[in-house]
């Protein structure tokens, strides 16, 4: 079943969408191709095929967590332009509200 420029322009009434009869007639063809892909892919998808979200099965990659040894505080600010009550000190860049 082919789509007609009248089967599109009832689709971008639905959609809200103003389309001249060029953009009709130009868009009929591509719709009916997206149409038969999805078509196609429903046919493939049987009832024996779980859906996925992905083509491969995924795993957790991430590491478990670890505490190493790391910077200490002195020493990641002893590098710090300016530095307040044992922080990082940096200019305001908003103002408080009233």
């Amino acid at each position: 079943m082919a789509l007609t420029a009248q089967d599109v322009a009832k689709l971008a009434e639905l959609a809200r969408i103003e389309l001249s009869e060029g953009e009709l007639a130009h868009l009929a063809p591509q719709l009916e191709v997206i149409i038969e892909a999805v078509a196609a892919v429903s046919q493939v998808a049987g009832a024996d095929v779980a859906p996925t979200s992905h083509a491969v099965p995924m795993e957790n990659v991430f590491r478990e967590d670890e505490i190493r040894p790391s910077l200490s505080a002195q020493a990641a600010l002893s590098a710090a332009p300016a530095t307040e009550d044992g922080r990082f000190r940096v200019p305001r860049i908003l103002e408080e509200e009233a």
